[in-house]
């Protein structure tokens, strides 16, 4: 029996926590999208040890086997060439394997930096209120009725190529869907009892907004950045496949895409059919993640 005086202590498994990966794990198709997301992750960090060649070591390929289909084997060393080559005579997987590097930095980088200004201008203008929100919000609303690859097209026809310009791009066309995210939720935790609370206690603004506000309303900020690190790489994909990304000598997705693209009415697909499929299986991992995150987040989207 059990004694009454000295109840049992609470579970570990109803930790927050434990309580968060339950509900995650309820969802088969969930568990793959991490799985996936997990296996390109890994694949992109040990790139250059598992790559069979560097692609852009000019060492490392020979002309003579361009365009080579998938399964062919190398001119000098008989080395199979599982996806085949492109038009400069590079392996194909190990050229993928570099593509996704790059792009997940690029998505993560993006992602992350808009994500610290969107929360920041957000919780200031939900908190202040007044002439502030209206300011910040109209701003927002001006970022938001552009279309996001126009306005990211335009900056880098200003700022021209690169990685850290096109992170810059991408800042740019991201930091509003976070700012109207966390105000949105912050409109309504400030005017909790919690929060009165802690403005009886005549604690400073910095306090009130990190400590008390912002830690309530990172839920739809974590969905919410899910979602924009998959556009993110999609939209890099984009700009690099139009030629106003990264230049030819950095690897992309989307460059590796756009080298096919002029070789498709002639039959050799695999140039631009294999990123392809690299890209599409890495947004939809992310996709499938983030959508049972805001499942699990948010009980009443829960199916």
């Amino acid at each position: 029996m059990t004694d009454i005086a000295n109840p049992p202590a609470a579970s570990v498994d109803e930790t927050p926590f434990r309580r968060f990966v339950a509900d995650f794990c309820e969802s088969r198709v969930a568990i793959a999208g991490l799985v996936g997301f997990i296996a390109v992750l890994l694949v992109a960090v040990f790139a250059p040890l598992i790559s069979p060649t560097d692609p852009y070591d000019l060492m490392q390929v020979d002309v003579l086997d361009s365009r080579q289909p998938p399964g062919a084997k190398r001119y000098t060393d008989g080395m199979v060439y599982w996806l085949g080559t492109d038009g400069q005579g590079r392996d194909m997987l190990s050229g993928i394997f570099y593509g996704l590097r790059t792009s997940l930095f690029v998505g993560a980088m993006s992602g992350f930096a808009a994500m610290l200004i969107g929360m920041t201008v957000g919780l200031l203008a939900a908190y202040f209120g007044g002439r502030t929100d209206t300011v910040i919000m109209r701003l927002v609303d001006l970022q938001l009725s552009f279309p996001t690859v126009l306005v990211a097209l335009m900056l880098l026809a200003a700022l021209g190529q690169g990685v850290g310009k096109i992170i810059i791009a991408l800042i740019v066309v991201q930091w509003a869907y976070y700012a109207r995210t966390i105000r949105g939720t912050a409109l309504v935790e400030r005017r909790k009892e919690y929060m009165e609370a802690a403005r009886g206690l005549a604690l400073g603004h910095p306090s009130l907004l990190f400590r008390h506000l912002l830690p309530n309303c990172l839920p739809p900020l974590i969905v919410v950045g899910t979602v924009q690190v998959a556009h993110a790489i999609a939209l890099e994909a984009t700009l690099s496949f139009l030629g106003l990304g990264l230049p030819p000598t950095e690897p992309s997705l989307g460059l590796l895409i756009a080298n096919g693209f002029d070789y498709l009415l002639s039959g050799r697909y695999w140039i631009s059919f294999y990123p392809g499929v690299a890209l599409l299986i890495t947004i939809v991992c992310i996709n499938l993640v983030g959508d049972q995150v805001r499942d699990v987040l948010n009980p009443r989207l829960r199916r």
